[in-house]
């Protein structure tokens, strides 16, 4: 999940995905199929394993965030951040959501250290989220007010993850954007980058998309252990009526080898309702119930904190970092025929492309809306300086570096 986290006036720490990296890097964590937890979900119709037959880089969308947040022009917008999710809006425009951003003015290289990097000042303002409009050409345009989901507490904070254009209400003619909301608040080791609290919807009217409202519809602090605790939203499908929203604990803070991934179900136009919600048993969906993993047995199988999920025709294929040290730049992909599973995998799917330096990818994140008919899948990954000690002053002498990259993916059927 994750980000930099200030407290107490001290100085900002790295942002948090990256502690999941350096979680990957020490644990033997080895991530594998799910287990079969009794009566799945019904499979749909044409269920065959899926696979990356290719990938390439996605320059021009890669380079598209690099000029934007480059721009002399621009003194209060985005000029980097993580967390990348977007969703294609009924006007065509495309919104970016992410967790920590950068803020202020980058300037040209050379940087103080005489290095050829954009640069921006040590003090550059950083919020905890943002969001970023691009054309439906594919030009980004603007940053929205940030953050743009206020701190709900002094020490706790709002990181957005998926989003869905839905009915105001099940059956209504208009149409809101609902933005799935990760709460979390300062905390001590080993909940240095923020303990758990709950998941948020916030409703966002069209086209203004200005916030209406920020409502609670699961709240976790009544589990006494914050590993426990699991928050929805990293990824989102939308099938049959419903959303199918996926999420992870935080295993991996706890010193576990791996996070485990969860599965809520909530009908189209009822995203803000927490008594819409319906939580994967094990053997059925309840509503109110704890929710039993979908992926991972808290040993040698899970994903990371953060992982994508697409749907393939009757196919789920679902992307993740890979095991141990592997997982600082390999992605790798599970398969499934219902979002409870089982999860079979992992296969290979790419080493991400990374600028030199001490850096590393996290995040995996598809963009349907930016693909083809041709299984073509854009994937994007997040990019942050491993070391805690000087990580703020590397951003800050290149900053280049915390943007998303991009890849385009083919997929096909394994079997062909």
């Amino acid at each position: 999940m994750r980000r930099r986290v200030r407290a107490g006036g001290g100085p900002p720490l790295v942002p948090a995905l990256t502690a999941v990296l350096l979680a990957l890097a020490l644990a033997a964590l080895l991530p594998g199929g799910g287990r079969d937890s009794g009566d799945r979900a019904r499979p749909g119709a044409g269920c065959v394993p899926h696979t990356v037959a290719a990938w390439s880089a996605a320059d021009r969308l890669t380079a598209e965030f690099a000029r934007y947040g480059d721009d002399p022009a621009r003194t209060d917008d985005w000029t980097g951040g993580d967390g990348t999710h977007s969703l294609r809006l009924p006007d065509g425009r495309l919104l970016w959501l992410f967790s920590d951003t950068y803020l202020g003015p980058v300037h040209a290289p050379p940087n103080p250290a005489s290095e050829s990097h954009p640069w921006r000042d040590a003090g550059a303002p950083l919020v905890r989220n943002s969001a970023v409009v691009m054309t439906a050409g594919g030009r980004l345009t603007a940053t929205l007010p940030a953050p743009l989901f206020p701190d709900p507490a002094p020490g706790q904070w709002r990181w957005p993850v998926a989003a869905r254009v839905e009915p105001r209400s099940p059956g209504a003619a208009e149409q809101v954007v609902r933005v799935v909301l990760w709460t979390r608040e300062a905390g001590r080791a080993p909940w240095i980058y923020g303990v758990p609290l709950a998941t948020e919807v916030a409703t966002l009217s069209l086209p203004e998309l200005r916030v209406e409202s920020i409502a609670v519809v699961r709240d976790e602090r009544a589990v006494a252990d914050p590993s426990r605790r699991v928050l929805f939203g990293t990824t989102l499908v939308a099938r049959d009526g419903f959303s199918y929203v996926f999420g992870g604990d935080d295993g991996q803070a706890a010193a576990r080898p791996v996070s485990s991934a969860f599965v809520a179900r909530v009908p189209a136009g009822s995203l803000a309702e927490a008594a819409a919600w319906e939580f994967w048993t094990g053997s059925g969906w309840a509503a109110g119930a704890r929710p039993a993993a979908v992926l991972g047995d808290e040993r040698r199988t899970g994903v990371g904190s953060a992982f994508s999920v697409v749907r393939r025709g009757g196919t789920y294929v679902l992307f993740t970092m890979a095991a141990g040290t592997r997982g600082l730049a390999d992605v790798t992909s599970y398969w499934a025929c219902s979002p409870t599973g089982p999860w079979h995998g992992p296969a290979r799917v790419l080493t991400a492309p990374l600028p030199p330096g001490e850096v590393a990818a996290y995040n995996p994140q598809a963009h349907p809306e930016l693909g083809g008919d041709d299984g073509r899948l854009v994937l994007s990954y997040d990019v942050n300086w491993l070391r805690t000690t000087d990580a703020s002053a590397q951003l800050s002498g290149n900053a280049g570096l915390y943007r998303p990259r991009f890849v385009t993916l083919r997929l096909r059927p394994a079997d062909r």
